[in-house]
């Protein structure tokens, strides 16, 4: 009985010391590593309509005061990815308060760092809108990046049509899907902030694009995401989502909100290259 309860007893401290190292690895990747990272996450999408063309896709950057570094890093890595445009679905502030973000005109003034042949487009996301969407929008557009608000516009790329459509954040505003496609034609790719209005896309869209969700910042192995901010829950958290004949890319994202960590979730942007 004595020994029986000596096994018992180590077998219950190997098992403390494993969870301590559990939670160890744990706390210093999701507040030191993965935070730090940035993942460059590639798609080859079959499309005739945008074939030969290479999009760079960003969202939730989420920049705080201290940010710069991180900030450089990211225009660095798209920049050497050479794309034919930048495509952006918000979120650029990091907090709502004054003190949680870096001044949109720094973060404004730092966007013009990004070498896109076609310039950037963007929509707002909810934590724009709810610090001064029209500042911003201003500050963006003063430093020519369009913003689209349940609109579209057209540009022509390797000598194609193509027009780019915007909605406004759902959480915040009210997003208008037939309004942001009035004029336009195939190919079209929609910008939207959350990836929830995405059953209501009609199939005429060659691509939607979306973030909101930074993949659920936490992602536990065979589990998913721990927390996420949408009414479908795992259903559109992160990746390629092929639904109802339709195409949805949404992206983990750059920043953090709520608590600055990140686990088995790496900021990423995404590459597009239509075949």
């Amino acid at each position: 009985m004595v020994l029986s309860d000596k096994k018992i007893g180590f077998t219950m401290t190997i098992k403390i010391i494993i969870l301590i190292l559990i939670l160890f690895i744990f706390t210093i990747d999701s507040l030191f590593i993965e935070p730090n990272m940035l993942r460059v996450k590639k798609y080859t999408l079959h499309d005739e309509y945008l074939k030969g063309i290479k999009i760079v896709f960003v969202s939730d950057f989420h920049i705080t005061p201290t940010g710069q570094k991180r900030f450089d890093k990211l225009i660095n890595t798209i920049n050497n990815e050479n794309p034919d445009i930048v495509l952006s679905t918000g979120d650029f502030v990091g907090g709502y308060k004054e003190n949680e973000t870096m001044p949109i005109e720094d973060i404004a003034k730092n966007l013009t760092k990004i070498k896109s042949k076609h310039g950037i487009i963007t929509v707002l996301g909810n934590h724009d809108w709810d610090t001064d969407g029209i500042k911003i929008t201003k500050n963006l557009e003063a430093n020519n990046i369009t913003v689209l608000a349940n609109s579209n516009k057209k540009i022509y790329i390797n000598g194609k049509e193509i027009y780019i459509a915007g909605v406004e954040d759902l959480k915040t505003q009210n997003p208008d899907i037939d309004k942001a496609l009035i004029g336009a034609k195939r190919p079209t790719i929609l910008l939207t902030h959350s990836p929830d209005i995405f059953p209501d896309v009609p199939q005429e869209v060659n691509l939607t694009l979306a973030g909101h969700l930074h993949g659920g910042q936490i992602r536990l192995p065979f589990w998913g995401a721990i927390i996420v901010p949408s009414k479908y829950g795992n259903r559109y958290t992160t990746g390629k989502i092929l639904e109802d004949n339709k195409t949805m890319i949404e992206t983990n994202g750059i920043g953090m909100s709520i608590l600055p960590i990140r686990f088995n979730c790496p900021p990423e942007i995404v590459v597009i290259n239509f075949e």
